[in-house]
Formats: structure tokens, C-alpha cells, sequence
């Protein structure tokens, strides 16, 4: 195989014997255009993103990272950080350049006597939570178990335990990272503090996430599932769900959901393609305590399917896979609410049924709760008043209809601006601009951000991302 044609970013051609040097170093593997593993290892979650770097670097360990970021910096080279490459953005591949590739990168360390666990950057939820679940802990953390825990916790983490024990960046404890000059560098309250309220929120604006140090909880076994009604009950529905939630507890989480049924194992054959709404619940704690609080929920008007009960943990984490399923064209939009006006669901309802994909879907995360128990300039999350977060998360298959569903989101999206904080959450941000990134960190917030760009990463060497440009780039 040839060696690839690797270019700066000003243009000139890469000498070969520099690759060949820089692969010697590295303990992981050094993908081309060619091998039989490229058109894997350069796909990514969203189907729509779809580049071609010109290396991607299998790391193994923290110094295969180091060894990364050196080889860029001496030659001048945009790179990408890739981990579970589940970002709407697509940040996480490039055209051209080198794609510093973290996936392969899932050691493990529980500490049952501390409740900590060391999980290194390539894990997903889904692997991280059967190493801990083997000691019957928990890392708050996702709703998606193909989710990188890396992208996550780096822009916050909602969670089906934050409302009970906060965000997944709030139970981080400490960081390993490798800077824009290769070092590596700990970040923790009391080691690099700054960098630490950075990277809890703020992405991967400062550095290269190697490894993380969470706070456990002993979690088993939980009372969840969803419970779907007629999409035609969707105003009825949502304004009971406005009502009910306000009555339960912080054990309790919820995500309102409206689909078009899809063809998962776990809904019944006679439903698939039919418009639902519905409830999606995981209450943590006593099964007949919460068996009581969702009994309103349950008896409030027929279901077409009840699908609540007792489960494993694990479960709970993978139950809603097949609504988020990889290579589908996807495009989201993103809207933080304080409260649901009766005219704000009379438009959610008027637009999911002229929605323009059945594999499209509304889905509403309740918040509050340990959630705002932290201040909004904490850590580099904000919007923490927030009650809702609601998304807008579009799918399709024929990449030739992008224009029509794309549109029908934005439009989507502008009508129920009004009735919101105009805010988005970061990690449900695509490719939206400057402003937007802004915005979603809040003026005080941003401007932190920016100054600490300054201090970790003043050349902007970390950019393919939601990026906090320094002030020499502005």
C-alpha cells in the first residue's frame, strides 16, 4: 500500500518518511484509504457525516495520544478526536487530516470500596455500565447505551439518574489530559481546577480526554420502561404529563416522546408505523414506592401498550437503541423550556403531525432535580434552571431528501423559539455557527471558556469541535 498524500494545513505535502517515522511510534495501528478497515474506522453515528481523512490513528494508550498530537504540531496538520463518534455534529471525522481515534481505548477500574471507577475515553455507556454493573454500581450517564461516555460528560450528560444524582459531568472526580502541546496534565478540584470546570461542560475545546474518574451509585435493579397512547391523544397527554411531573420525585425521571412507532423488539408487531405519544420512565429506588408514583400515569386515560415493569439496570440503558439507531441521515435541533404553555404544545402537536420522516421524533427530557442543586457558573454547563430540554431529533434513509426533512426541523424549531430560553444544549448542537456555540454556554460562562482557551490552547489547535475560539482568533 502506498503511503497516503498528507498535507498541512497550509498546503504542503507531508514527507513520507515523517508517517512512516510517526507509525513507528505508536503502539495502535495507523489506518489509510485502502486498508480494509478504513471505511469502518471513518464512519461515524450520523449517517449524513461523510468524510475522508487521510490517516486515522487507533490509539491504544495515553502516549499512542501524545505521540498524535506531536506529530500534528510539528507538521502543521488539522486533526479530529474521534471516541464513540456518536456526536450529531459529525466533529469527531475530517477531510483530510489526521483523525486521532480513541475507541480502542476501553480499560476499566472499579473501586467497590470507594465507589469510583477510572474508565478510559473509548468506552461506550453500554460497556462501561456491565464492568460496573458487575459490582451493582452505576455512572449516571445517557438514555443511549452506543453513546461515547468521552463526548458526554465532556458537554454535560443528561441521564436517566441525573435528576437523583446530577449530570454525568457533575460525578466526574478527576481527568487525564493530553494539551495542545502534548503534555500530559490531571484536572481535578484541586489539580487544575480551572481546566477542570472547563472540561466539565466546555467539550473538547482544551485538550484530549483520556481517561475519567467517576463517582459510582449502587443501582440494580429499577422500575422503567414506556408507556405509549394514541398519537392523536398527543394534546391530552402532554398536558397531563405538564401537570404530573410536578408531583413526583427525584427518583423518579421522565422523557416524553412522541414517534412514529418503529419496528423495535419491544413494541408489538400491530403498532409498528402508527403515530404514538408517549412517557418513558425510570424510577430508582423502592418498586412499590414508585409502582405508587406512576400509578397516576398508568390509569389516566387506556394505553395502546404499557410496557412499565421491573428491570435490570442494563436494560433500562439499552431499552431505547433501536430509536437511535447508526447510519441514518440525522439532523437535531435543540430547545432548553422553563414550561410548557397550552400554545406551545398546540404547536408541537400541529408539527409532529405534518412531521416529513416517520423515523423522525420529538423527545422531552425532564431536568430539575440534583440538576439544579449546582450553580449555573459551576462548571462550564449552564442553563441548570432549565425544566425541560426538548429535542428535535430528525432521521432519514435517502440522503437526496435532506433539504425537505432539514426544513421541516428548522421550521419546527422557530415555532417554538418563542416559547423557550432561544438556548441549545451543546451536545445536541450540529454544525450551527459561532453564535449558537455562544449561546449555549450563556455570556458569563463563555467568556470563562474563552480565557481558558487562551491559557490551554491559544494556537486553536483543538477546532474541529464546538469550538471557544481564543481571543487572537476571534
Amino acid at each position: 500500500m502506498d503511503i497516503v498524500q498528507l498535507y498541512s494545513i497550509s498546503g504542503e505535502k507531508i514527507d513520507p518518511a515523517k508517517i512512516e517515522s510517526f507509525e513507528l511510534k505508536l503502539k495502535g495501528n495507523l489506518i489509510r484509504p485502502g486498508n480494509s478497515d478504513y471505511e469502518k474506522a471513518r464512519k461515524i453515528w450520523n449517517g449524513m457525516i461523510d468524510k475522508y481523512p487521510a490517516i486515522i490513528a487507533r490509539c491504544v494508550n495515553v502516549r499512542d495520544v501524545v505521540a498524535c498530537v506531536q506529530f500534528a504540531k510539528e507538521n502543521d496538520i488539522r486533526v479530529a478526536v474521534k471516541a464513540g463518534g456518536h456526536n450529531v455534529a459529525g466533529n469527531s471525522i475530517s477531510d483530510g487530516g489526521l483523525v486521532i481515534d480513541l475507541s480502542g481505548m476501553k480499560n476499566v477500574i472499579v473501586d467497590a470500596e470507594k465507589k469510583t471507577v477510572i474508565a478510559e475515553a473509548g468506552l461506550t455507556l453500554n460497556e462501561l455500565d456491565k464492568e460496573t454493573q458487575e459490582y451493582n454500581f452505576a455512572v449516571p450517564a445517557g438514555v443511549i447505551s452506543t453513546t461515547g461516555i468521552a463526548g458526554l460528560t465532556l458537554g454535560g450528560g443528561f441521564g436517566w439518574l441525573a435528576r437523583k444524582h446530577g449530570l454525568t459531568c457533575d460525578n466526574l472526580i478527576s481527568a487525564e489530559i493530553v494539551d495542545a502541546s502534548g503534555k500530559i496534565v490531571m484536572a481535578s478540584a484541586e489539580q487544575n481546577s480551572e481546566l477542570f470546570w472547563g472540561i466539565r461542560g466546555g467539550g473538547g475545546n482544551f485538550g484530549i480526554v483520556t481517561s475519567f474518574k467517576f463517582q459510582l451509585y449502587p443501582i440494580s435493579e429499577v422500575l422503567g420502561g414506556p408507556i405509549f397512547f394514541e398519537g392523536s391523544k398527543r394534546r391530552e397527554v402532554f398536558k397531563f404529563y405538564r401537570d404530573y411531573i410536578k408531583t413526583v420525585p427525584d427518583e423518579l425521571s421522565t422523557l416524553f416522546i412522541s414517534p412514529t412507532a418503529p419496528p423495535a423488539p419491544f413494541l408489538p408487531e400491530s403498532i409498528h408505523g402508527k403515530p404514538l405519544v408517549g412517557i418513558d420512565v425510570c424510577y430508582e429506588g423502592d418498586i412499590k414506592e414508585g409502582e405508587k408514583y406512576l400509578k397516576p400515569l398508568r390509569n389516566f386515560l387506556k394505553p395502546v401498550v404499557d410496557l412499565i415493569q421491573p428491570m435490570p439496570y442494563l436494560a433500562r440503558q439499552t431499552l431505547n437503541d433501536p430509536m437511535e439507531p447508526p447510519g441514518f441521515q440525522t439532523y437535531w435541533k435543540s430547545l432548553y423550556f422553563d414550561e410548557f404553555s397550552d400554545e406551545a404544545i398546540n404547536q408541537i402537536d400541529t408539527y409532529c403531525n405534518s412531521v416529513t420522516s416517520p423515523l423522525s421524533n420529538l423527545v422531552i427530557h425532564q431536568l430539575g432535580g440534583a440538576i439544579k442543586d449546582i450553580g449555573e457558573n459551576e462548571t462550564a454547563y449552564t442553563y441548570r434552571s432549565a425544566n425541560y430540554i426538548l429535542i428535535i431529533a430528525s432521521k432519514w434513509v435517502n440522503a437526496a431528501e435532506n433539504d425537505l426533512h432539514i426544513h421541516w426541523t428548522r421550521q419546527f424549531w422557530e415555532a417554538l423559539k418563542p416559547y423557550s430560553s432561544a438556548a441549545t444544549y451543546i451536545n445536541f448542537l450540529g454544525n450551527e455557527g459561532d453564535d449558537a456555540v455562544k449561546l449555549a454556554y450563556g455570556e458569563a460562562n463563555y467568556s470563562r471558556l474563552v480565557e481558558l482557551k487562551n491559557k490551554y490552547d491559544p494556537t486553536n489547535f483543538f477546532k474541529n469541535n464546538q469550538n471557544i475560539k481564543p481571543k487572537n482568533r476571534i
